[in-house]
This record gives C-alpha cells, structure tokens and sequence, in this order.
C-alpha cells in the first residue's frame, strides 16, 4: 500500500501560513508578549511578604480558614525554596492561557448547546485537541512564533480550550427545559433566556469548565518550558537535563503546590453561596439602630 505522506501536507500548509500572514503572527505574539510581560511585572515587582497575605485572604473570604492556612504555608514554603520569582511567572502564564482559552470555550460551547450541528462539528475537533499529545503543539507554535513564551502561551491555550466547551455546553443543556419555556411563555428573548436563565443555572459546570481549563495550563507548564516560556517549566526541563534530582523535586513541588492553590480557590468560586468570610460578611445584618430619645416637652 502507498505511503500517505499526510505530515508533508501539513508542514506545507504551515510553511504557506507563516509566508501568507507574518502579520497576523507578529500582531498576535506582540499582544500576547505585553499581556504576559505586564502580569509577570504585577505578580513579581511586589515582594512576597505582601502578595502572601493578599492571597491569604482572598482564600479566607473564598473558602475559610482551611485554604487561607493552607495558602499561607504553601507559599512560605515556596519562598523557602528560592522558587518565588518562578512561580508568579508560571502563575502568569497559566492565567493568560486560561483567560484566552475560557474567552475562546465559553462562546464555542454556548455554541454548541444551541446549535445541534455546531455541536457535531465541533466535537471530533475537541476529541482531536484532547487526544494530541502536548509535546505535538510546541512544533507549530515555535515555528510561528519563536522561542519564548509565546508558543508555551499559544500551546497552553490550544490544550486547554476543549474542557471549557464541553462543559459550557453539557451546563446549558442540563438547565431544566420546563424552566426555559416557562421564559418562553412569558416572552422573553432568546438572549435574555440565555442571559438570565440558562447562564446563571450553568454556572456551576461553567465553572467546572474554567477549573480544568487552569489544571490542564497548569500541566503544560513543564511542556511549555521546553519553548523557553521560563517559570518552574524552565526549572523542571533544566533539573531533567542535568539529572539534578533536588532541584527536580523542588520544582515539582512548586508547581503542585500552586496547582492545590488554584484548583480549591477556583472550586470554590463556583458554589453558590460561597463558603468563606465573603458570604457571612455579605449576608451580617446590619446592627439595630438605637432608640431616638423622645422630644423633651
């Protein structure tokens, strides 16, 4: 039998790409190069002894005072292992991946849950972008864009775009059919529907959608440092190539211990009411006013 030669086809179609629009490419690294280069500059000008405590309690208004502990220390450790700057840049990788991929799977799984076709069309093409293995999206975006940490950004995006779909689409149809034709019956519009019904019931699996979207960047990120995206990437990929175990290890638990992080902060913000300090401090009622004296006659 002849030998297809499918990855010819498909390293010229890139080829052709990258001579027909260079300035699509370079407009898209330069952005994607200042959003990531202007949240590193945030999360590293500060020191650590004053983002610890923002995130400190961001976990106790979010969760209580299980994750806000669980913060506290986690980072202190990462501190104590001079991985500081590494993770606040790891950590912006991951939230400008996440951002663009939850930009890019919200509106295509709304999509799909209202079109039954856009849902046929799209699904073979999610299968094929969770089944490629990651290494398999660092050639392309190289190619396009270079070394740095635009193609790790570009890479990371690509892998993680498909749980947001799928889960924005099973929420929205999931929502109780007799609920949407209740708003049917009482005219409202398609998108108010899908603004004020079906959304708000969705949100739950929406946010279950956003919390795999950062646990699947975040997996990327040992991948994406083989394109030299820096952050404990750069560290685990350089700890491998020089068989140093310690430092190995050390990146590793970095990179677990902020995937903890994120995985209970983002988990949380998807239950409604939410469990921490912001809840109580929302739902406090407000003291009695005291008793206006009588007027004196």
């Amino acid at each position: 039998m002849p030998r297809i030669e499918l990855g010819s086809y498909v390293e010229e179609f890139i080829t052709w790409l990258l001579r027909a629009i260079p300035g699509v490419l370079d407009a898209i690294s330069a952005v994607v190069t200042a959003i990531t280069d202007a949240l590193t500059l945030v999360l590293t000008g500060p020191p650590f002894w004053i983002w610890i405590p923002v995130l400190a309690v961001a976990a106790l208004l979010v969760r209580g005072v299980g994750l806000a502990v669980y913060t506290l220390l986690a980072f202190l450790l990462i501190c104590s292992l001079d991985l500081w700057a590494e993770t606040m840049e790891t950590l912006a990788v991951v939230l400008v991946a996440a951002v663009i991929a939850t930009a890019v799977g919200v509106p295509l799984g709304i999509w799909a849950a209202r079109k039954r076709a856009a849902s046929t069309v799209l699904r073979p093409i999610l299968d094929f972008m969770q089944t490629t293995p990651v290494f398999v999206y660092l050639i392309p975006a190289v190619f396009f864009f270079g070394i740095g940490a635009v193609p790790g950004v570009v890479a990371t995006t690509i892998f993680a775009i498909p749980p947001a779909v799928r889960l924005t689409e099973l929420g929205i149809r999931g929502v109780d059919p007799e609920v949407v034709e209740a708003a049917h019956a009482f005219g409202a519009h398609p998108r108010q529907i899908l603004r004020e019904v079906q959304l708000p019931m969705a949100l739950p699996s929406i946010m279950a959608g956003i919390n795999q979207v950062i646990m699947l960047a975040l997996s990327m990120v040992v991948v994406a440092g083989l394109a030299g995206a820096g952050g404990l990437g750069t560290t685990v990929v350089s700890a491998v190539t020089q068989l140093d175990i310690a430092a190995g290890f050390e990146g590793g638990l970095a990179v677990v211990l902020l995937a903890i992080f994120l995985d209970r902060f983002t988990a949380a913000l998807a239950q409604r009411p939410l469990k921490g300090y912001w809840s109580k401090l929302r739902n406090r009622e407000p003291a009695a006013a005291a008793p206006t004296p009588a007027p004196v006659a």
